[in-house]
């Protein structure tokens, strides 16, 4: 929910009157989108119980993390952008998440561990919270739940070494 009170001003809704004295239904909103800069997300994202600290292994990236979720955000153009995405926090790094069809994994640089439901929802919580507070947009098929970095599926798996399809398939070979 947005807050009001802070730096911006509450939207205005005006109504014209028809003759009859009733309120014409189509109402304006005047739009007053007020986009943060950089530093302004990151005090916005420590106000609403978000954890900013300097990542190291982004140059100029923030470690911004909640409730065992993290991301890593760096200033492009003044606004915040995602170096890494959102995924669970093990041993102060942000995990990617894996589909591998039949179920998740939370996979980092020395570990790959199957995602739990708990995981999950936190991962969708924050994702959720940092897009609104950071202004971004929140796509339909992203607010459902929870989407994975990568998807591998294992029927899938090794079909890349079979043998080419031939150029000319009309034409047989081999003896037929």
């Amino acid at each position: 929910m947005r807050d009001w009170s802070k730096d911006e001003a509450a939207p205005q809704l005006s109504f014209r009157f028809s003759q009859t004295g009733l309120a014409d239904w189509k109402a304006t909103l005047s739009k007053k989108f007020h986009h943060p800069n950089f530093d302004q997300t990151l005090q916005i994202l420590r106000d609403h119980s978000f954890e900013v600290s300097p990542c190291a292994k982004v140059a100029g990236g923030y470690l911004v993390s909640k409730d065992g979720a993290g991301a890593v955000l760096v200033a492009h153009e003044d606004e915040p952008a995602l170096a890494v995405s959102p995924g669970a926090l093990i041993r102060g790094e942000v995990a990617r998440l894996l589909d591998r069809g039949y179920q998740k994994f939370i996979k980092t640089s020395q570990y790959e561990l199957p995602a739990s439901a708990a995981q999950l929802h936190a991962i969708h919580q924050f994702s959720e919270e940092l897009k609104q507070l950071a202004g971004a947009t929140s796509l339909y098929n992203e607010s459902l739940g929870t989407t994975s970095d990568s998807y591998q599926y294992d029927r899938l798996k090794g079909r890349e070494a079979l043998e080419p399809p031939p150029a000319r398939p009309w034409e047989l070979t081999g003896g037929h």
